[in-house]
């Protein structure tokens, strides 16, 4: 898979206790990739870096990206070949109760991991992970495209949108065709899977309630988001990568070292209501109820995916009911090791069969 770029090659990854990291550095490791994880300590909310045994598998450090120079001497250090950066606050409604330390993390934190980039000598290929809620969102309807203006009306979509402008002055200013470090950014739609219990999101929401045997409180149940499987913008993620570290995997070189969005087909874009609706077919004997009003987050959102179509030959795998079947099927498996295995496994083979570049 990803023409084998990954064998045998360094690897830093940040934010690999989180949801996202944990599972994209499962996957690498499956890859032959040698891991360096960079990111703060797993607490309760984020059990799967503890469940997958992540800390045996990885050269694991436990530092704050913003920590200039922890970043700095990590990087340098381990002299990556490829780079993931992923480390956020990713959560919108705790933006609003903690906003300078949002901005300080995804903005100055993916500054810090910039400015390290710029002293490497050795090429390497860096993804800089943000979100689909960088863009000003008028809520038009419209499905955003990777030129859109940049926005974001609460915390954390305007620290998403500052990362992406301060991502896009580097690549211009210091990372050119002509020098060893290649830097892309990545911006992912709402992701779901098994293993993720972060607070205000939902499907973790739906497995306390399930778990608990308490009424689900849907706060929003008509805002509509582009949802996917875990699984899906990480395959787009190490495929950028494995492009940006070789031009002939690209139809188009030079429009690689850009900015992409990784997000469902269109039939995926669904509002909550509907995404509950799905658990619950899974779940018959989870009980909903409305929930109280919270600060303002967009409405409506979603992702034009037509430019990694284009350029890089990906596309989404699996549809709505597959994705949500999959999370459900997640937790019925006791092993969460062998759970995530068995997705990877089925998510490729369905990639495969779909005849998608990265699977040759």
């Amino acid at each position: 898979m990803f023409a084998d770029s990954y064998r045998g090659r360094r690897v830093w990854l940040s934010g690999h206790t989180g949801f996202k990291g944990a599972w994209l550095a499962a996957w690498l490791r499956s890859l032959g990739a040698s891991v360096r994880g960079y990111a703060l300590a797993p607490d309760e909310t984020q059990p799967l870096y503890g469940a997958l045994g992540l800390g045996k598998m990885l050269d694991s450090q436990f530092a704050d990206v913003r920590d200039a120079a922890a970043v700095r001497k990590s990087i340098l250090e381990f002299q990556p070949d490829f780079l993931f950066h992923l480390a956020a606050q990713p959560l919108v409604r705790l933006s609003y109760a903690v906003p300078a330390e949002t901005m300080a993390t995804n903005v100055q934190g993916t500054v810090h991991v910039l400015e390290a980039l710029r002293s490497l000598k050795q090429p390497c290929a860096a993804v800089m992970v943000t979100s689909d809620k960088c863009y000003e969102n008028l809520e038009t309807g419209r499905p955003h495209e990777e030129t859109d203006p940049m926005g974001g009306r609460d915390p954390y979509s305007a620290s998403k949108g500052m990362a992406e402008l301060a991502i896009g002055s580097y690549q211009r200013s210091f990372f050119g065709a002509n020098q060893p470090v290649r830097v892309a950014s990545a911006r992912a739609g709402n992701v779901i899977g098994g293993g993720d219990l972060a607070v205000d999101r939902i499907v973790p929401d739906i497995i306390r309630a399930r778990e608990t045997r308490r009424p689900l409180a849907v706060r929003n149940p008509s805002a509509t988001r582009p949802w996917q499987h875990v699984l899906e913008p990480l395959s787009g993620y190490l495929w950028l990568g494995a492009c940006l570290a070789s031009s002939r995997l690209a139809a188009r070189p030079d429009e690689v070292a850009t900015n992409f969005n990784f997000g469902p087909d269109a039939e995926a874009v669904r509002n909550v209501g509907s995404l509950v609706e799905g658990f619950v077919r899974a779940w018959p004997d989870l009980r909903v109820e409305a929930g109280p009003p919270g600060p303002h987050e967009a409405a409506r959102l979603s992702l034009s995916i037509a430019k990694a179509a284009r350029v890089l030959g990906w596309k989404p795998v699996w549809d709505f009911s597959r994705t949500v079947e999959r999370t459900a099927g997640w937790y019925a498996n006791s092993n969460p090791a062998s759970a995530c295995a068995a997705d990877i496994d089925a998510y490729v083979g369905a990639a495969r069969q779909r005849g998608l570049s990265w699977t040759a």
